[in-house]
Parts: structure tokens; sequence; C-alpha cells
């Protein structure tokens, strides 16, 4: 449920940024994250095909889902390239069948004691700082992915943090987030992601280092680095959701030359 809710969210605000603000729902009073909240919204928004696509998807798992983890730092370039062109997307095409985890910290390294702990990071104290925006915002909002990927996707990873919270949670305070990220709650949040991440068998060796269902192999990496999207597919044991071939659409409108 809620990454649909993200899908949505995304797909709405794309809309309006790519042709200014007109959208052929202008009727629809509801915020996308309530479109397929009832019969209602969903017809006035213009969505009702697609809530009772995914509703029917969703009754049909008997599988866990495929869990996708992400070991990263906010400003490493493979690692913002892997979130971007790769998990994101993919996520949001499989989003009936994939989860993901997403864990900032990478090759950063940690000192201090309880309560104050230091953290030194690969590319400098704006990559501490990005990772620790991310880290705050997955912990203080439901619809963090769409923030980080806005923020890994423009050219300035951390400026572009406040301004990315706005457009996708306008509810969720900056001060909010910025108390958690110089506070005792951020720091110990952040310990939490250097210890998972020492954690992993076997231990890292770089970022982005992915997980699947908790595992990882030179086979996973490599797989999931060349298309996320048919190892997912390919692993995932309950009935195909229709991106993966599982069910054939198609789509047969077509605007005429005249």
């Amino acid at each position: 449920a809620k990454m649909k809710a993200l899908l949505l969210l995304v797909l709405a605000v794309g809309f309006n940024v790519q042709y200014g603000g007109s959208s052929m729902y202008s009727s629809c009073s509801e915020s996308p994250l309530n479109w397929c909240s009832s019969l209602d919204s969903a017809v006035e928004c213009g969505v009702l095909k697609s809530c009772l696509q995914s509703n029917f998807s969703k009754s049909r798992q008997t599988e866990d889902l495929i869990e996708v983890g992400l070991y990263y730092e906010s400003l490493c370039p493979g690692c913002r390239q892997f979130l971007v062109l790769m998990l994101f997307p993919t996520a949001i095409l499989l989003q009936d069948i994939m989860a993901v985890k997403l864990v900032p910290f990478g090759n950063a390294q940690e000192s201090g004691t309880t309560g104050k702990y230091v953290f030194t990071c690969q590319h400098g104290e704006q990559e501490c700082l990005g990772n620790m925006i991310e880290t705050c915002i997955m912990n203080m909002s439901q619809i963090a992915y769409p923030i980080i990927f806005c923020m890994e996707s423009s050219s300035d990873v951390v400026n572009s943090a406040k301004a990315c919270t706005g457009i996708y949670d306008p509810d969720l305070s900056w001060d909010k987030v910025m108390g958690c990220v110089n506070g005792p709650l951020g720091n110990q949040l952040m310990h939490q992601n250097a210890l998972e991440t020492a954690a992993l068998k076997p231990p890292h060796e770089y970022v982005p280092w992915i997980t699947i269902n908790g595992e990882h192999s030179d086979d996973l990496q490599q797989k999931a680095m060349t298309s996320l999207f048919s190892l997912v597919c390919s692993m995932y044991k309950g009935t195909k959701p229709a991106a993966c071939g599982g069910s054939q659409m198609h789509y047969q409108n077509y605007c005429q030359n005249k």
C-alpha cells in the first residue's frame, strides 16, 4: 500500500510539473495518497482502473515480497546512479512484489561513545550530512523514498533536501528534520545504520552494496546492477504481475496523423 501511494504521488507531481499544473483530473479534491482510499475518490480522480488493477494484483499474492536492500552513501556517484536509474524505477514498476530497504552509511567510519557518535564519510562532511538527512527523513516520513529520489537525482543532493521534502511531504516540518539531524535521535539512527552495515555477511567491500532478501553474492550483485527488474521478476515465486509478463496488457489507443 505504501509503494502504491508513492507511485501515485510521484506520477501526480510529475504530471503537474511537466504540464504546468494543468491536470485532466483538476476536479479531484483528494491528496494523491488518498486516490485509492475509496471508490468515490478513485472515480473522482480518474484512477479507478489503476486502483482496481492494483488491488486485484495484491489479492493474488501468495508469496513474500522480494526485498532489495541498498547499502550506500548519499554522494557516491555509483550509488546515486543505481538508486535513481535502476532501484526507484524498478520499485515503481514492481510495487506489488518488491520492497525496498535503504541504509545510508556505506564506507563511513564511526567513533565516539553512546549518544555522542562521530561519523567520518568517504566524500566528506557534506556526505555525512546527506546520509543523516536521508536517515532522519526515513524515520519521520511515510513517503521518504520519493524525497530521497528527488535529492539523489538533483545536481546538489544536500541543498535540494528542503525543497524535495516540501514537494513530496509538505506536512513534514523542515525544522523537525534538522532537529533530528543535529540531535540525539539522528545520532542514534546513524549508529544503527553503522551497526547494520558492519553486520553484513559477507562484509561489504564497496558501495553500492546490494542485498536480495538479506543475502549478498557476486552473482546477485551483478544481476541487480545489470537488470534489477529482471532479477526481481525471476525470483518472485507467486503470480507474476503484468509488468513481468504475467499477463499481457495491450493498449490500443492511438493518436492518428491527420
